[in-house]
């Protein structure tokens, strides 16, 4: 499945390339433990929750969308795009929530982010998609200075085998995984607060009104 994608160039015209589809995750399937057990994704910024903030970001750099949720999936649901669960048990990180959504996505790549860093980059998709195909690598991962941010990926469904393999090994290191395959950095040293999460109550409301 191939789509025309819109890029820009460093002048700013807008060009027309073809490139494969892809399928955007939005990683909610966490317990909150530093958030006191609460659902992250649904606590609200700026009277907004954080995963429709999030998806409304994403959606416009990708060609379908997903919400990976172990919890609330009805209220997930009203977001109006599909919320699937993960499918290795007892809540096993944001590598369980990428196998999810490479079983039930279409689409031959994946991108995914976390439900509690509102602020990534509006161009984080495209520049993942270049920096991968010109390495022709099977993960792109974004990195900001020597902080490799890994659950900010792109992959090819293509891993799909290798992941499952790696989690009923009883594996769950997102680092050590993508680092047994063709992998690439793509740096964001230009966007360094982008990637910003909130991970306490505190530092909710903090953010607020940034």
């Amino acid at each position: 499945m191939a789509t025309n994608f819109c890029a820009t160039t460093g002048d700013g015209a807008a060009t027309l390339r073809a490139r494969p589809a892809i399928t955007g995750v939005v990683l909610a399937g966490g317990l909150g433990r530093r958030m006191g057990g609460v659902d992250k994704g649904l606590q609200q910024l700026n009277g907004q929750t954080l995963v429709a903030q999030i998806a409304g970001r994403l959606r416009p750099q990708v060609d379908a969308l997903m919400i990976n949720a172990n919890r609330n999936a009805a209220r997930y649901a009203e977001l109006g795009y599909p919320v699937v669960a993960d499918a290795i048990p007892d809540f096993a990180g944001p590598l369980a929530g990428l196998h999810a959504a490479l079983s039930a996505a279409t689409t031959p790549l994946v991108v995914t982010v976390p439900c509690d860093s509102p602020f990534f980059p509006v161009d984080l998709v495209s520049r993942l998609f270049s920096v991968l195909t010109a390495q022709q690598a099977e993960i792109a991962v974004a990195q900001t200075g020597e902080q490799a941010q890994p659950v900010f990926c792109l992959c090819r469904r293509e891993v799909l085998p290798h992941l499952t393999a790696y989690l009923q090994a009883g594996e769950r290191k997102f680092a050590r995984w993508y680092a047994s395959l063709p992998a690439v950095a793509v740096p964001f040293d230009d966007q360094l607060m982008a990637f910003e999460n909130i991970n306490s109550l505190a530092e909710l409301a903090r953010f607020e009104h940034r």
